[in-house]
């Protein structure tokens, strides 16, 4: 009898930690910042996407997240509790801090704040793309910005014309940062479905431009973007890829800009590049890449291939510098933009953060 009660005992105390740790699960997941997935009449716009297979985006190219021998689980011990003593630096970065509302609207510039964050202006037209402002994980510990990198806030932007979010993980759509920057944000440009979270944030939806890969939005006045494919996924909670990843090519009546966003390499680089023929920059992703996760991040063995593929006339690579993802030395993006454009024979941008970069 004593047995049995210990084991009730023993059993309710464990349903109860059970309970508790569910029910702080739910809340957890539910706080705003994790945003909302497509319902209602975006839902239905998803769902006639031939990127769509009935239940989530997919790439065009067959795409496996995770392609090395070792186990999720195993990855993300090594990512969490792993060796920082290259990947994080030991001292603080260097950033410059940039008057950015006093800049010539006359002339185009760009101004990278860190990881695939930055500002630029193109024909008078402010086009702020992936701002990271605050944090990258839904949990301070994890994605802490590098000391020293967390020098810009929303308030040191300019008014913006045109919002850019290529995806939603949370190292490209910071929560804090879009709410507050919603009275001075003229228009987002994103890809289809992620228009779901800033609905939920209380952005209205005539701000909103959603794009389906290889579809276009014209602004007037010599501004237009399409929408081109990217390898990548999404998903900012435990629901995977019921938005779209994208890039995007961006037209002002001066030049051309693509944004890559995220992407492993793929046949789509060299289409971009035969499609549209007069790119005067394009920004690709460099940085967080791993052998593990090889299909869905550019290695750099591929740098200079979608370079040279791109066509485009000068590059600025991102998705470095700031945030530790991986487990390359956080250096080694840098080398990889010097070495890509030896190989490519292009022009390469390696601006300092907070630097601006005039275009002309």
């Amino acid at each position: 009898m004593i047995f049995k009660k210990k084991r009730m005992i023993v059993v309710s105390i464990l349903f109860s930690i059970l309970l508790v740790s569910g029910l702080a699960g739910v809340l957890f997941l539910n706080q705003p910042s994790f945003g909302r997935i497509p319902q209602g009449k975006r839902l239905e716009r998803v769902k006639q996407s031939a990127h769509y297979d009935g239940r989530e985006f997919v790439n065009e190219e067959k795409t496996v997240t995770m392609t090395g021998d070792r186990g999720f689980l195993e990855v993300w011990r090594d990512f969490l509790f792993g060796d920082k003593s290259k990947t994080v630096p030991s001292e603080p970065m260097k950033v410059i801090k940039t008057d950015l509302k006093s800049l010539p609207g006359e002339r185009d510039w760009i101004v990278w704040f860190g990881h695939s964050s930055y500002l630029m202006n193109l024909s008078g037209k402010k086009v702020l793309v992936d701002p990271i402002f605050y944090k990258a994980s839904p949990v301070s510990f994890v994605n802490k910005m590098f000391d020293g990198t967390d020098v810009y806030k929303p308030d040191d932007m300019p008014d913006i014309d045109f919002l850019v979010i290529t995806h939603d993980h949370w190292d490209h759509l910071d929560y804090q940062a879009v709410k507050e920057l919603e009275p001075r944000v003229k228009k987002v440009v994103t890809a289809l479905g992620v228009g779901e979270h800033f609905e939920y944030w209380g952005y209205p939806a005539e701000k909103l431009t959603e794009l389906d890969w290889r579809e276009s939005a014209d602004f007037g006045d010599g501004f237009s973007v399409t929408a081109t494919p990217a390898r990548h996924f999404s998903g900012r909670d435990l629901h995977r890829n019921k938005t779209l990843w994208a890039s995007f090519i961006f037209f002002s009546p001066k030049r051309t800009v693509w944004i890559g966003g995220d992407s492993g390499y793929g046949r789509h680089f060299a289409e971009i590049g035969e499609k549209f023929k007069n790119i005067d920059l394009a920004i690709l992703e460099n940085g967080q890449y791993n052998k593990d996760w090889s299909q869905i991040h550019t290695l750099p063995e591929f740098l200079a291939k979608e370079m040279t593929e791109l066509g485009a006339a000068r590059y600025m690579t991102v998705h470095h510098s700031r945030f530790c993802l991986s487990s390359h030395d956080y250096k080694e993006p840098l080398e990889n933009a010097r070495r890509a454009a030896a190989e490519s024979g292009k022009d390469v941008l390696i601006p300092q953060m907070g630097e601006v970069s005039y275009l002309e």
